[in-house]
């Protein structure tokens, strides 16, 4: 797991400035990488090292957001958003109807999801700050607050369409 934890710190900006470059939005950036490195921990047994693990990395990075586009166009064809971002969420929070939505799908997460995502987007803690409470690393932090949001946002669809 060391090795994991080297592998995200010494590439986390590399992948996140390309992913940046490709998608011009900061927030898209952020959870791509995240995703990025989420996907690299799933399948780092099959990286067999014929290219350096920067361009391993990227390569997921690139995939994972054409992916994302195509999930975006979609569903912007339907009205829904595919990703919220934190921002977003907070806009939902400010109609009544949607915040009402959003507090009854974080009800019914289980934790650690329910805690990471309440610090933060209503307590606007860092990511940092999250992963010193849990003496959890940065990147669980990340990944922790990314999943809860995709529950979230699932359960939101399913109470939509439901």
């Amino acid at each position: 797991m060391t090795d994991l934890a080297n592998i995200y710190e010494q590439y986390f900006r590399d992948v996140y400035s390309f992913v940046l470059l490709l998608s011009r939005n900061e927030t898209v950036a952020e959870e791509i990488t995240q995703e990025t490195f989420f996907k690299a921990l799933k399948s780092i047994d099959k990286f067999n090292g014929n290219c350096k693990i920067s361009v391993w990395l990227c390569q997921i990075a690139k995939n994972t957001y054409y992916s994302h586009l195509e999930k975006q166009k979609r569903f912007e064809l339907n009205n829904i958003p595919e990703k919220a971002s934190e921002s977003s969420i907070e806009e939902l929070l400010i109609d009544k109807e949607s915040a009402l939505r959003i507090h009854r799908a974080l009800h019914c997460l289980d934790e650690p999801y329910k805690e990471v995502f309440t610090l933060r987007i209503f307590g606007e803690l860092s990511f940092v700050q999250i992963s010193q409470l849990f003496e959890k690393t940065e990147s669980w932090s990340r990944v922790t607050f990314y999943r809860a949001k995709q529950k979230i946002q699932d359960l939101v669809k399913e109470e939509k369409n439901g």
